[in-house]
């Protein structure tokens, strides 16, 4: 086996164990939050959107950091300390005695959180970039099983253990994930023969040269588009399932309805990003906008719960391309050199869309129900594609006009 697979097959399974480790708390951190004193349900609901939402809040300003730190020092080492500090954090989080402890260890999860978009950074600059596509999307299957399977494990062993013991065994199991980076990763550093991709770049040219980039911009302003409009309807997912359905199992098939969408990505994910490699990423990129759209939008119009749930699978199989898409696509128009830096500020961009989605949604909601969310979210699609269309259409016939400027 290659260097190069087994690193694949080594962050694939660090990723699972990263990702369904960090999602297995997800489920029951309000109602954690509920043993730590006698609070009033206002008091639980408002601290639990706090606690909930600091990580990415805090995560949006650490990710560049930490990208630029890999493409300095080697994206192996910042993969052990994320993953070593995301797993202390949540071992520490079983030992808490108030909402304050548990509020400050999240925020220092979010300063840790660069696991997985450093080991996107890490199999990006040791693949080819005519297969980065395909490659990824395999990384990303990794990612999404262990989102999919965080959640149920969690709250299995919640009413099995007890939450403490589900943050201590959560926390192991993370840091058995930088270990196995640790002993089983060899970093290989390619040297591009172009001598612009091996250039030393400073913070601010890196940001220059994402502004002067319209496609990174528009990747950039798409990644926060897709986050905010899939997180704009997640927090109502199980009124809206109530509004379709009087059944007893409300909460079971909440869930069902937001793992369905996920089981879709995980399907298509590799497929989309094989095609990228064979078409073009922008030109898929754009394709999965409009379509998301198209099965999105709908969801408004349902009257039954297995309409909900087959558009919502529709659509976890067009959100499944977009992100090893766009990180094939940064591969692509980003210099080696900072490939790391650039996919952390893309991952900023993400999780400022998890911090706006969900109070955008509550905001729409609120003042005029939750269909027009699904509209809204969808229009934002809408318009984020049409935004990269002409983007991709100027940088063609940019880069057609210095083709010919050259040979005249």
């Amino acid at each position: 086996m290659t260097i190069e697979k087994k690193n694949i097959v080594i962050m694939w399974f660090a990723n699972f164990l990263v990702a369904a480790s960090a999602t297995m708390v997800l489920p029951f951190l309000s109602l954690y939050i509920k043993t730590l004193g006698d609070f009033s349900d206002a008091y639980v609901q408002q601290w639990a959107g706090y606690v909930f939402g600091v990580t990415f809040l805090v995560a949006f300003l650490f990710s560049p950091i930490w990208g630029r730190f890999g493409d300095k020092y080697g994206r192996k080492k910042i993969l052990v300390i994320t993953s070593a500090g995301i797993g202390i954090s949540v071992l520490l989080m079983g030992f808490v005695t108030s909402v304050t402890e548990l509020f400050i260890l999240r925020a220092f999860m979010g300063v840790v959180t660069g696991f997985i978009p450093m080991s996107a950074a890490l199999i990006s600059a040791q693949c080819k970039k005519e297969t980065a596509g395909r490659t990824l999307g395999t990384l990303q299957t990794g990612t999404v099983s262990g989102g999919l399977c965080g959640p149920l494990l969690g709250g299995m062993l919640a009413d099995t253990v007890g939450f403490q013991y589900t943050f201590t065994l959560t926390g192991a199991v993370i840091i058995l994930a930088s270990l196995l980076v640790l002993f089983g990763i060899n970093e290989v550093v390619f040297k591009e023969a172009n001598d612009e991709e091996n250039k030393v770049y400073t913070r601010k040219e890196v940001i220059m040269h994402i502004f002067k980039s319209p496609i990174l911009m528009s990747v950039m302003l798409i990644s926060l588009v897709i986050q905010a409009a899939n997180f704009s309807i997640q927090p109502l997912l199980a009124l809206y399932v109530h509004e379709l359905t009087r059944t007893e199992n409300l909460a079971f098939l909440a869930g069902f309805a937001f793992s369905v969408t996920g089981l879709g990505n995980l399907v298509a994910t590799r497929r989309w990003g094989s095609l990228g490699d064979k078409i073009g990423h922008g030109k898929v990129l754009i394709i999965l906008l409009f379509t998301s759209a198209l099965f999105f939008i709908p969801q408004a119009l349902v009257t039954e719960l297995w309409q909900l749930i087959i558009l919502r699978f529709l659509f976890g199989l067009q959100i499944g391309g977009l992100l090893p898409c766009m990180t094939a696509y940064i591969r692509q128009l980003a210099p080696l050199s900072i490939q790391g830096e650039v996919l952390g500020y893309n991952v900023s961009f993400r999780f400022l869309g998890n911090v706006i989605g969900p109070v955008m949604g509550g905001v729409i909601a609120a003042a005029f129900g939750i269909g027009m969310v699904f509209y809204i979210s969808g229009f934002l699609l809408v318009i984020s594609a049409v935004f990269l269309w002409v983007s991709v259409a100027r940088e063609s016939k940019r880069i057609q006009e210095k083709k010919t400027n050259m040979s005249a």
